[in-house]
């Protein structure tokens, strides 16, 4: 590539970033608001007229996935998401086990279709918006937990129909490597039985950067891989059963191209 080459598509990828992050912000912000304040308005009024606790919480928690898949389309065509289901004929639930890298991930669970609770971390828990949000739905804050309620209440979910999502490395990787596992996650499933679900994550790394808000057009994809069954793991403690998880996932994302 000649200079003035160089130059040109280095302006025309500062223009694409520009323009990305400029509409995506924006259009977040306002999509936030009307999220937040129609959906106050809608369960309210369908708890008010059905008076079913466990109903409202379905609508809470498809209503944040429907959110979280809007969120995810107001990137294209400079960031383009896919879903890729390895085992579409599995039935709920699950315990879906997911690598991490990055602060855009949460969203990414809007693809998934099925009721979802996701286990928080401290900081998005204290978020504005987030955090309240996440203590309607029910969402699970591991570190104010004791193991035992841990187990608990993602039993009761479970039993109820309810998936859970985690991110056991606990914070973003923010590369292509994959971190330790904490084991919670793995006691709650050998404890529960249910199916464990692998999820793959990738393209994420720069959408955006650690430390950064600043978005970068790429492609990204979700892919669900097959459950590893009740049956599969019954024998193994948290450890193994942690280990074999990671090592799913992190076949699967060596083999994909960089």
């Amino acid at each position: 590539m000649t200079r003035p080459e160089a130059r040109a598509g280095s302006h025309n990828s500062f223009l694409a970033i520009l323009w990305l992050n400029l509409f995506f912000w924006t259009s977040v912000v306002v999509v936030t608001a009307l999220f937040v304040t129609g959906s106050t308005i809608y369960v309210g009024l369908f708890l008010l007229v059905v008076r079913d606790r466990r109903r409202g919480k379905w609508l809470v928690r498809r209503s944040i996935s429907h959110y979280g898949s809007l969120v995810l389309k107001l990137g294209w065509p400079l960031v383009k998401v896919r879903y890729v289901d390895h085992a579409p004929d599995e039935s709920p639930p699950f315990i879906f086990v997911s690598n991490h890298r990055s602060a855009s991930d949460a969203f990414l669970m809007g693809c998934l279709p099925f009721e979802l609770v996701q286990v928080l971390n401290n900081w998005p828990a204290r978020l504005p918006v987030v955090g309240p949000v996440a203590w309607i739905a029910g969402y699970l804050k591991v570190r104010k937990m004791s193991p035992e309620a841990f187990i608990q209440k993602g039993t009761r979910l479970l039993t109820d129909g309810v998936c859970i999502v985690t991110f056991p490395e606990g914070t973003r990787s923010s590369s292509r490597s994959l971190g330790s596992f904490h084991g919670s996650a793995f006691r709650l499933a050998l404890h529960s039985g249910a199916p464990i679900v692998p999820l793959a994550i990738t393209g994420t790394e720069n959408i955006p950067k650690r430390g950064s808000v600043v978005l970068h057009p790429g492609r990204i994809t979700v892919s669900k891989l097959p459950s590893i069954t009740h049956e599969q793991y019954k024998d193994l403690d948290a450890y193994k059963l942690k280990m074999l998880v990671r090592e799913r996932i992190r076949e699967y994302l060596d083999a994909q191209p960089a």
